[in-house]
């Protein structure tokens, strides 16, 4: 259901991590996800711990889907002196072409425990359907 469109994301992905580099917004990191089937869903699931919902833009144009997220530090005042900053700040984003089989005009996403999940729905035109032979006496069903 899922086309891959960079093949070096992953390098990319791997290198930023070894670089300690954040994402910008004209070079963001990348974000993990899962995608699988349920039912007549398509899920999608992104991590994003950390980030909040304002922070967050799902962009659908044709069957090309964008994700956008940006995790900004906390406020700290002056006195603060942070001895240790591991957790990744920046931009991240992620392009998935979806299938034609997917009906992009009704995906729902919720946002729970630094989780963003997508849920798009399999079009009904790609579903397994019966289609009849014509005839009133002798009509015959055949799975399409």
């Amino acid at each position: 259901m899922l086309m891959r469109t960079d093949p070096f994301r992953e390098m990319d992905r791997i290198a930023q991590q070894l670089s300690g580099t954040s994402g910008t917004w004209s070079k963001p990191s990348v974000m993990p996800m899962d995608a699988y089937r349920e039912g007549d869903e398509y899920v999608i699931a992104f991590d994003l711990p950390g980030v909040s919902t304002e922070a967050i833009d799902i962009d659908v144009e044709r069957n090309m889907l964008r994700v956008k997220a940006e995790r900004r530090p906390t406020t700290q005042a002056e006195s603060v002196k942070v001895e240790l900053s591991e957790r990744p700040l920046g931009v991240f984003s992620r392009q998935v072409m979806l299938a034609d089989t997917l009906d992009t005009e009704h995906i729902r996403a919720d946002y729970d425990a630094g989780v963003l999940t997508l849920r798009i729905p399999i079009a009904e035109r790609a579903k397994p359907r019966k289609v009849s032979i014509g005839g009133e006496a002798g009509r015959k069903q055949i799975s399409g």
